[in-house]
């Protein structure tokens, strides 16, 4: 299977989000994730109210049951909301989320680049980076 079959796998019955609904879904409690690099964040600006967990740590950190998650990983009934850069690793990584119990995570729908394409707000900084 290459890349492509395993982000339609990832993304099968899942309802993604558009910008305008990661708004209403983090008013109503849900956590919201930003993926990118720093660079990237550096380029495309920071996600007000997003907290940023590097991909390679995204499981340890989210995972109810991990002796290493964060305080915000509150249990399997979260709504986790990953967001990437243009909306593909998101993706992957939310499906690795339901896969660890967290049934609830999804993504956003074309990433940073259509946030800010929806006239969303980002800013320069700081970030929320939780290692």
């Amino acid at each position: 299977m290459g890349v492509d079959e395993v982000l339609a796998a990832a993304r099968q019955g899942v309802r993604r989000l558009v910008p305008h609904e990661v708004v209403d879904a983090a008013a109503r409690g849900a956590l919201v994730v930003d993926t990118r690099t720093e660079a990237h964040r550096r380029e495309q600006g920071e996600l007000p109210g997003a907290l940023v967990i590097d991909r390679t740590v995204l499981e340890w950190r989210l995972d109810p049951t991990s002796p290493w998650r964060i305080p915000e990983a509150t249990g399997p009934d979260l709504q986790v909301v990953v967001v990437c850069r243009h909306g593909y690793s998101s993706s992957l990584a939310a499906a690795s989320l339901r896969a660890v119990g967290l049934p609830r995570a999804t993504d956003m729908e074309g990433g940073v680049q259509a946030w800010k394409a929806a006239g969303l707000p980002v800013h320069e900084g700081p970030a929320d980076v939780r290692p």
